[in-house]
Order: C-alpha cells, then sequence, then structure tokens
C-alpha cells in the first residue's frame, strides 16, 4: 500500500494531525501527518532512532537517523 505525501512542510508551528521530526546530518526539520505512524516503514525508522538517540530529543521533536534522501523516499511510499 502506497503512502501519498500530504505535503511534508516546515514550519515552526505544528498543525494538529501533524508532528515535526529532525531528519539528516543539518537537522531538517520536517511536519509529517501523524499517519504515518501506521505504516511500517516509517516505524522502522522509529525504532533506529529509539536505538540511536532514546527518547531523549533535546530538539524538542523527533530526530530521524538517516539522510534527507532516504527519509523522502520512504515518507513517499
Amino acid at each position: 500500500m502506497a503512502i501519498r505525501l500530504p505535503r511534508i512542510a516546515s514550519s515552526k508551528k505544528v498543525p494538529k494531525g501533524y508532528f515535526a521530526v529532525y531528519v539528516g546530518e543539518n537537522q531538517k526539520r520536517f511536519v509529517i501527518p501523524v499517519s504515518f505512524l501506521n505504516q511500517s516503514l516509517f516505524q522502522d525508522l522509529l525504532g533506529m532512532s529509539e536505538e540511536e538517540f532514546g527518547y531523549s530529543h533535546p530538539t524538542g521533536g523527533l530526530t530521524i537517523p538517516c539522510n534527507e534522501d532516504t527519509f523522502l523516499e520512504v515518507t513517499s511510499r
């Protein structure tokens, strides 16, 4: 089942139904739909994040340990 990427945005405010993640070496901020939490590939990324960073996220959002291109590819599926 493919997910259509409904406008991943970078903004300071996080609208209801979305959450912020920080991706890549430069910690680029993305605001993504909460519905991504149901997708198995995204759950794999969350597992990697937990292993590498634990639950302490100093940026205030979730840190995803992959490059931006990989993140965009996973979230576009």
